[in-house]
């Protein structure tokens, strides 16, 4: 479905085998589409960026933890590709309603809703809904259509463009951090409400029931499947404390003197309930009563930033700077970065403002400014790489980001490969796409080899490839040790396709280097390989405690792994896909734009 917002329209178009068979779906469709979509250099706050919904061939059928959806823009937090995943109602009621893409340009004139139900769509009036956060307004929304209705929102930090504002769903699923939420809100879109009546079809419905039902019974008998229904990924917290990976005081160290009260074990103890995403049978979305007494949703990656890594040691106060990004629609990972680069640069004397290093009541303000841009949180809301060209005095080598976008929750002092991962991810620092750090710690982290560049491109291709493209979630695979083997058998019986993992691995890395592309054609001569490098801060100041006291990464070694990373990807030394591999993967047009629009390979 393709939707006009400001000419209030919405067309459904079919999309060409061609373009299922090489890119899937989810991502893979998300990122073609932006590429033939979008001009060169195009405003990400403008009115012709797209907002991408897209969900794969997998999405919405009884198989394990497929409830998931790709939202995808040019970012106004990076200048690149953006995307991100949300698991929700949507997924499944886009899919219901007959689409497995939504394409959404142009913007309202006010505040607007867009109801889609099965063909029928509306776009309704939202000035009401404008200023509410986004658990008010998904009860507003919800009180109407329903329990099971696919609803995203945005709330205020969308409303107000904060460049990491994400969308919302059902109160505490976020994703977007890339910025999708102020696209949204760019776009005067403060809500998408989906509900579909229709049937997916499948090649084989049959085949397709009774692979279900096996694998729903599989993940039941893996060993690790009950602990993971007590903690989730909370049990990262103890992990990452005892392998000096804990993000701490603006990734200054890798140990957190208060990790136990954080962690996992001291969560179970306040836990009140349990939620997932449709279709999951080992849900991980954990539900205590916070410091404010209400609900909120942890898992790892929020706690860790919005714990250890400003200081904040007491998990029911995590649990409530946590509620309030939620409500306001703020990227927890995001945030918990620019609030620890504030308190140093407090505790640097670079700004007025006192904002001491576990400064609670401190950092709730400060959230609060951050979504309505108030005077600090006015910096602040434009990311951690613009605060640090706004305060200077060599801010940058202690902004922690990669391409503009704020490192995920693993200090990577002494770990290169994750480091790597982080460089190379297609939408700046994320660990989604190849979280390496477990493999690395398990097989020898001081190395810097061919192996762990290996690995990260092994992982890259299943993680950020295959599964952002299928769309399914990676968690049964990666927590639980789920097969791989399952998932061409899926794709089988659900579109009839034959697929093998070699062809899916070709799949991805089309999907990536054509990511890669468009990061270059918006960049054009501000390309430079020093945009795949971690922060300086890891090269240059070691850590101070725990067992890996000293520790810090070598950036000549590194530098020789990313050589062999551009190498076994076809990239040149620049990183930029070379003709050749572009024409190999299918993406001659693309090379064509390329050398036109950027004058390549002359």
């Amino acid at each position: 479905m393709r939707v006009n917002l400001t000419k209030q329209k919405a067309a459904v178009r079919e999309y060409s085998a061609e373009m299922a068979k090489s890119f899937l779906g989810g991502r893979g469709f998300a990122a073609k589409i932006l590429w033939d979509e979008l001009k060169p250099g195009v405003d990400p706050l403008s009115p012709e960026n797209r907002l991408v919904f897209a969900a794969g061939p997998l999405t919405g059928f009884a198989l394990p933890s497929s409830g998931k959806l790709v939202v995808a823009a040019k970012s106004p937090l990076t200048g690149g590709y953006g995307d991100g995943n949300i698991g929700s109602h949507v997924a499944v009621q886009m899919r219901k309603a007959g689409y497995d893409a939504i394409i959404i340009e142009g913007k309202a004139e006010a505040p607007t809703v867009l109801l889609i139900q099965d063909g029928a769509t509306e776009f309704l009036d939202a000035k009401e809904l404008w200023g509410l956060n986004t658990f008010e307004t998904e009860d507003n929304l919800r009180s109407i259509y329903g329990p099971t209705a696919g609803i995203l929102e945005i709330g205020p930090a969308g409303e107000n463009l904060v460049k990491f504002a994400n969308i919302v769903c059902q109160k505490g699923r976020g994703g977007g951090r890339p910025g999708m939420g102020a696209v949204m809100g760019s776009k005067n879109l403060k809500a998408v409400v989906i509900i579909g009546s229709g049937d997916l079809p499948a090649a084989y419905s049959k085949d397709l029931k009774e692979l279900g039902a096996e694998t729903y019974r599989e993940i039941l008998t893996k060993p690790n499947y009950t602990f993971w229904k007590r903690q989730g990924t909370m049990m990262t917290i103890e992990w990452s404390q005892e392998n000096s990976v804990l993000p701490t005081h603006n990734f200054n160290e890798g140990v957190f003197e208060d990790a136990e009260a954080i962690g996992g074990f001291s969560m179970e103890k306040i836990k009140s309930s349990q939620r997932g995403c449709p279709n999951c049978n080992m849900t991980c979305g954990n539900v205590v009563n916070d410091a404010d007494r209400k609900e909120s949703e942890l898992d790892y990656e929020n706690v860790a930033m919005l714990g250890s890594n400003i200081g904040v040691g007491d998990l029911k106060k995590v649990a409530a700077l946590n509620r309030v990004a939620d409500e306001f629609g703020l990227d927890t990972i995001s945030l918990g970065n620019v609030i620890g680069f504030a308190m140093e640069a407090s505790e640097k004397k670079l700004i007025n403002e006192k904002i001491p290093w576990g400064g609670y009541k401190a950092a709730k303000a400060l959230i609060k400014d951050i979504a309505y841009r108030k005077g600090l949180g006015e910096i602040l809301s434009e990311g951690t790489h613009f605060a640090a060209e706004k305060f200077g005095s060599g801010s940058n080598s202690w902004a922690m980001h990669v391409k503009g976008l704020e490192i995920s929750a693993y200090d990577c002092h002494a770990a290169p490969a994750m480091a790597l991962a982080y460089g190379t991810s297609p939408i700046g620092a994320h660990h989604k796409d190849a979280w390496v750090i477990s493999w690395e710690v398990k097989t020898g982290r001081e190395r810097y080899s061919e192996e762990k560049v290996d690995k990260i491109i092994e992982f890259q291709r299943i993680r950020g490839g295959f599964f952002e493209c299928a769309t399914v979630c990676r968690l049964p695979w990666i927590e639980l040790g789920f097969e791989l083997e399952w998932y061409p058998k899926f794709l089988h019986a659900a579109t009839g396709l034959e697929t093998s993992w070699d062809e899916l691995n070709r799949i991805a890395d089309r999907v990536y280097a054509l990511i890669r592309a468009f990061w270059v054609r918006e960049y054009g001569k501000n390309w430079s390989r020093d945009l795949d490098y971690p922060p300086a801060r890891w090269f240059e100041q070691p850590l101070t405690k725990g067992a890996l006291k000293g520790a810090k990464l070598d950036k000549t070694k590194y530098e020789v792994m990313l050589n062999m990373y551009y190498k076994k990807r076809g990239w040149d030394g620049r990183g930029i896909p070379t003709k050749t591999t572009l024409e190999k993967l299918g993406l001659k047009d693309v090379a064509k734009q390329l050398k036109k629009s950027v004058r390549l390979w002359e």
